[in-house]
């Protein structure tokens, strides 16, 4: 009995402290001049980001106003940026996932974070 308990209280431990280690894949509004916002998102990749930034974007403006773009930058943050550039990267990255597939390892390279969108907008009423 005291062994189950100790394993359950265990469990649910690991469990709450995994959720505190996953990454966010957007952020809060950060209010600028002019009525204007900027958010961030991320992705494995560069359509993913965006459509998380979009995301954080239509949740700030809300359901009775719509986010106009102002400004928007995406950012390849991988784990080769600055050794190699980004094209060069993608090629790598591709090469470990077909040497992967015959080795039957997984040499995966990408992360949830490798690129970052920040859209800069302002929110007009429907």
């Amino acid at each position: 009995m005291k062994k189950s308990v100790v394993f359950a209280s265990s469990l649910v431990a690991g469990i709450a402290l995994s959720a505190c280690t996953s990454t966010p894949n957007r952020t809060l509004a950060i209010q600028k001049p002019n009525n204007q916002y900027e958010v961030t998102g991320i992705g494995r990749t560069n359509l993913i980001a965006k459509n998380n930034a979009i995301s954080a974007a239509n949740q700030t403006c809300g359901n009775n106003a719509a986010p106009i773009v102002v400004d928007e930058k995406t950012e390849y943050q991988g784990v080769l940026k600055g050794v190699i550039d980004e094209e060069t990267g993608k090629m790598v990255q591709a090469a470990s996932g077909v040497i992967g597939i015959f080795t039957g390892n997984s040499t995966d390279l990408s992360r949830n974070e490798d690129y970052q969108t920040t859209l800069t907008f302002y929110c007009k009423a429907q």
